[in-house]
């Protein structure tokens, strides 16, 4: 008799250490922005404990700051956000006949 694993993280969102969704991917994205702003400090001439001192304090903020917005909106949550600025405040309508048609 074979025996198969069962996947059962069928229809499950992506999680990793906590971060959900698209997190996982600002959180990536942010990493890299921090490690080319080190090269490109480093290149310049900033001395090396600045620029570690610097990329550390931004890179606290950064997980900070994802972690917070991934607890705080979930794995949607933030695009919803995003997107209810596009819902109008109200509707204005100046003849009942769309509502009339609705009965029909």
């Amino acid at each position: 008799m074979a025996l198969y694993q069962i996947n059962k993280g069928i229809n499950k969102p992506i999680e990793f250490k906590g971060l959900k969704a698209q997190y996982i991917g600002y959180l990536a994205v942010g990493l890299v922005l921090l490690l080319i702003g080190f090269a490109v400090m480093y290149i310049v001439g900033v001395p090396v404990v600045s620029c570690i001192i610097i990329i550390s304090v931004l890179g606290s903020a950064l997980f900070y700051q994802v972690f917070k917005l991934s607890h705080k909106y979930g794995e949607h949550g933030l695009m919803k956000k995003a997107a209810k600025r596009y819902l109008p405040d109200h509707l204005k309508f100046t003849t009942r006949n769309i509502f009339l048609q609705l009965k029909k």
